[in-house]
């Protein structure tokens, strides 16, 4: 099968990349960087999603589209990066596809498209309505449309991914990750709250700061600790697989992720543990990170049961930090 997948160089695209080759397919890749591969039955168009020139190239005999691909921040100032790159680009890349008509379409969504930290009910689940509070969940939330609107009219059938958070288990105890520095670590947490313009967090972080490097157990303002879903890369990448191959999966909208979410009362001691690190506890204005997603539609369907639990995580996050010391 020929199958284009969009974001074919970031953290998720380039693994389904990987997998896809293993088993013989053949792939193109689509994304604003080249991946630097050069394994037979691979093709790569470096582009932007909303150049229609390099979209129509890029499905140019496609099977099946897997669109991966996304500009992600929560950054005022790049808004309209975020729209033109997840709304514009996908209405042209799938206004390309309606002229080709690919057997499925599997559709990378977010999470984001629900309140999460403000949910009308708990566990969410795929009924939940749909309120996202940033132009990224926003910008996804009309991709979905987007990708509604090409089954009706182009008769292509399609599945929507909502995905968790997602991360290697390496970055987990990485100061450098752009997720995990700043969710785990005191003075990368310190630099993101700065760059936000938040400053009754930037305070309070900042009065538990000696210094040197720490960990941050983060609560909110009445001192309830954080929980959100965390899923390894490896997981995601075993449900889109299941999505693609699925027939049952076609038409359907799914919540991809984690079974579990994680209690940061519980896994930042696990971490401090791991590496030696002294554990800050701070007390941050707002209502803070606490929601749980449920999984139980994609496992119940397609038979999706995620292997990576935080622990497991966390253990292979310690032996990446040891070697990365080692090295240098």
């Amino acid at each position: 099968m020929a199958i284009l997948v969009t974001g074919s160089a970031g953290r998720i695209g380039s693994r389904v990349v990987d997998r896809l080759l293993a088993e013989g397919q053949t792939v193109t890749g689509f994304d604003l960087r080249s991946a630097g591969r050069s394994q037979p039955g691979y093709r790569e168009i470096v582009g932007a999603f909303d150049d229609p020139a390099a979209a129509r190239e890029a499905v140019k005999d496609a099977e099946a589209i897997l669109h991966l691909g996304a500009f992600m921040s929560w950054l005022t100032a790049d808004a309209d990066k975020v729209f033109r790159a997840n709304v514009d680009g996908t209405r042209i890349l799938m206004e390309e596809a309606a002229g080709v008509k690919p057997a499925r379409i599997v559709f990378a969504s977010s999470g984001e498209v629900y309140p999460e930290n403000v949910p009308d009910y708990l566990p969410v689940d795929e009924n939940h309505p749909l309120k996202p509070r940033s132009a990224y969940g926003l910008s996804k939330q009309l991709g979905e449309e987007i990708i509604r609107l090409t089954e009706r009219s182009a008769g292509i059938p399609a599945t929507i991914l909502r995905f968790s958070h997602t991360q290697d288990a390496a970055e987990l105890l990485d100061e450098t990750s752009f997720f995990s520095g700043p969710r785990f670590f005191l003075q990368p947490k310190i630099r993101q709250q700065e760059a936000f313009g938040n400053a009754a967090a930037v305070a309070a972080l900042k009065a538990v700061d000696d210094g040197t490097p720490a960990l941050v157990l983060s609560r909110n303002e009445n001192g309830r600790p954080f929980r959100m879903h965390i899923t390894d890369s490896r997981d995601m990448v075993d449900g889109i697989l299941l999505a693609l191959k699925s027939e049952k999966a076609a038409g359907r909208t799914y919540n991809l992720g984690a079974t579990a979410p994680v209690d940061f009362a519980d896994a930042l001691p696990l971490m401090a543990q791991a590496t030696g690190l002294p554990l800050k506890t701070v007390d941050l204005p707002g209502s803070g990170v606490f929601y749980e997603t449920s999984n139980a539609r994609i496992r119940a369907e397609l038979g999706f049961e995620p292997q990576w639990t935080i622990e497991r995580m966390i253990a292979e996050a310690a032996a990446a930090r040891a070697a990365r010391a080692k090295a240098g």
